[in-house]
């Protein structure tokens, strides 16, 4: 089948499909799938895979232990396996806890869709799988297009960032399906960042007869907290914010503990590691005398930043975009995303290719409807396109 034919049939094929893909977004939309749900993030997987499997897709599960197992599809394309891979990338996990697809589940009306993590990112997800099956019925992509769906982004991706980045080694093109921006713009570059759990631990006493004697932990974080928000530099690009605070026992008791989390934003051009040895010598900084903090927990996403690679494919991502009539540009944002473990490793990325949505992480959160088949067919127009190079 000549291109133009493929062209043609695959953008039909989509918009056939509408309906198809709305089911789809409702029934995995109405599954808890929070970072630390496991158990809800597999439900999600599950989901995927069977309709993936019903469509003559072949699928590869990845076991992990701790978070939820990643799920690899693969459409071959008709210059073989060693054709470069384009890579469709997702992520099935949400910030909202167990029991809130119960109290407010999927809705659709006036043409927005509602729901936790409809937008960020099930929608995206339901887009990516569509695609792959419009070239699974249709041909005629030569490159292999593989679909990736991981289970922890929404946590830095402690357990699925390795098998991102093997995806993304030799990939020709990267597409994330993060919710298209607001304004219906892509993203091209975003911040890198650094999310830290860390504790702090004091001497216990009584707090009124003994307080001379205890050492507080609440009184260390307070200082740590003051220190690490002073590392804000608008200038730079550097953002600092302890979201979480936690600790003590009781109110006449000396805290002997308390926890906070912190999340670190920053631009490629800021020194990561330099600004990471900052952050821990204010956490093990022992002031008050007798208190001490470390760190427990970590994670890291790495910044994505433009190449001339990933200006090409935006360039053609914006031609495809205009041939199914809608117009988009490239912008900045301080979010971060696996799309920076991709671009890391060379592949050329673009990020929020997903249908468009807005006040994600919030009970707001929503999705265009009208935007998932237009973003389906310019992903796969673009997937076209690069097919000629």
């Amino acid at each position: 089948m000549k291109q133009a034919a493929v062209r043609d049939a695959v953008l039909a094929w989509l918009s056939a499909h509408e309906k198809d893909m709305l089911r789809l977004l409702e029934q995995v939309v109405n599954i808890d799938s929070q970072s630390s749900d496991k158990e809800g993030v597999d439900k999600v997987g599950a989901v995927f895979r069977a309709y993936l499997e019903r469509a003559g897709i072949a699928t590869e599960l990845f076991p992990l232990k701790n978070n939820g197992d990643c799920l690899l599809a693969k459409v071959p394309g008709s210059a073989g396996p060693d054709c470069p891979q384009v890579l469709l990338l997702g992520h099935m996990d949400t910030v909202f806890p167990s029991g809130t697809a119960a109290q407010r589940p999927y809705r659709a009306e006036g043409g927005i869709a509602y729901g936790p993590g409809v937008a960020d990112m099930k929608a995206g997800l339901v887009m990516n799988t569509f695609v792959a099956q419009a070239f699974k019925e249709i041909g005629g992509n030569k490159a292999p297009i593989h679909v990736f769906y991981t289970g922890d982004e929404e946590i830095a991706s402690p357990s699925s960032q390795e098998l991102t980045l093997k995806m993304a080694e030799g990939a020709a093109t990267v597409l994330n399906a993060e919710p298209g921006r607001p304004s219906g713009n892509v993203v091209v570059a975003r911040k890198g960042g650094i999310f830290i759990d860390f504790e702090v631990e004091g001497v216990a006493a009584h707090a009124g007869a003994n307080h001379d004697k205890g050492a507080s932990a609440i009184e260390a974080l307070a200082r740590k907290i003051i220190e690490l928000h002073a590392l804000t530099d608008r200038a730079s690009g550097v953002t600092t914010n302890v979201g979480t605070i936690r600790g003590g026992v009781t109110v006449n008791m000396v805290a002997p503990h308390a926890m906070a989390q912190l999340d670190v934003r920053f631009p490629i051009e800021v020194d990561q590691d330099q600004l990471y040895r900052r952050i821990r010598n204010i956490i093990e900084e022992q002031v008050p005398a007798l208190t001490c903090g470390r760190i427990i927990k970590e994670g890291r996403f790495l910044p994505l930043f433009e190449t001339d690679a990933s200006r090409k494919l935006l360039a053609d991502y914006t031609q495809a975009a205009k041939e199914v009539g809608f117009s988009v540009t490239g912008e900045f944002t301080g979010g971060c995303a696996d799309s920076g473990f991709t671009a890391s490793v060379g592949a050329p990325t673009l990020c929020a290719t997903g249908p468009v949505g807005g006040d994600v992480h919030t009970p707001k959160e929503y999705c265009r409807i009208d935007t998932l088949v237009p973003r389906a067919q310019a992903a796969a127009l673009t997937i076209l396109t690069r097919d000629k190079r």
